[in-house]
């Protein structure tokens, strides 16, 4: 095997896993995990700290010192 044959096979490999990924991201399988992370910037902190008290972001039951 000359370097030729390996530096082609190395480029039909990660053709291979671009179209395998592509076809991974854009399946409708997977659309609901996609839309709920998108929208992850835009909830509130109470809702993705819980157990966090959302005025002083110290967990509940924890004493300020």
């Amino acid at each position: 095997m000359d370097a030729g044959l390996l530096r082609g096979l190395f480029t039909l490999f990660m053709f291979i896993a671009f179209i395998g990924i592509f076809l991974w991201a854009y399946s409708s399988r997977r659309k609901s995990d996609f839309d709920e992370a998108a929208n992850l910037p835009l909830q509130d902190d109470e809702q993705i700290s819980t157990g966090m008290n959302a005025e002083s972001k110290i967990p509940q039951g924890a004493s300020r010192q």
